[in-house]
């Protein structure tokens, strides 16, 4: 760190300006910053008997992601996403895959319950961008209905999510047709 800067976490602003309870309130605080940037990502295998649960949008009842929710690799990119934008833990510290509460959960009931952490820290979403990296299935088809699952769990409109699908051309175990990864950037502006 350069010398006169602070991180965030020292509970001053930015050039050491005091700037009490940012370190608290994830800098959503008079001083603090007005915007916050999170970037998360997740990848999950193909496995035979499970259904494929893309986005909050059921795709197939076959050939889904293994994982101890529903394995929904693009929700759980962008709750990384957020919880990163926010100064939080990652989404393995609020859900445990060690936990039975969460076997088979509903990956759109959890992402409320991080929106929800976001906005109690002082934030809410500005927009976020996802892109899923995958062979198959083809994304374009199911991508509006993905989008607005997606703004009705963010509480935002279908504009401030932005969604595409691309494919490796063969390399990697996305192009191997293993499994799934995904991407996703959240920008958080600060509420009231």
């Amino acid at each position: 760190m350069t010398e006169g800067a602070t991180s965030p976490d020292s509970g001053a602003g930015p050039r050491g300006a005091a700037a009490p309870g940012w370190a608290a309130a994830g800098g959503a605080t008079a001083g603090g910053p007005a915007f916050r940037v999170g970037l998360g990502y997740d990848a999950h295998r193909f496995v035979p008997d499970r259904a494929l649960v893309l986005g909050g949008v059921r795709l197939r009842e076959h050939d889904g992601l293994l994982g101890h929710s529903d394995a929904d690799v693009l929700v759980h990119a962008l709750m990384d996403a957020l919880l990163g934008a926010a100064g939080l833990e990652d989404i393995g510290h609020y859900f445990p895959d060690s936990d039975p509460a969460y076997a088979g959960a509903d990956s759109m009931d959890l992402l409320e319950a991080v929106v929800t952490l976001v906005s109690d820290r002082g934030w809410r979403v500005a927009n976020v961008d996802a892109v899923v990296v995958c062979e198959e299935p083809r994304i374009a088809p199911h991508r509006a209905a993905m989008r607005q699952r997606l703004a009705a769990a963010l509480g935002v409109g279908i504009g401030a999510v932005g969604l595409r699908g691309t494919t490796t051309e063969g390399m990697g175990f996305t192009g191997r047709r293993e499994g799934i990864a995904a991407q996703a950037v959240a920008l958080l502006e600060r509420a009231g």
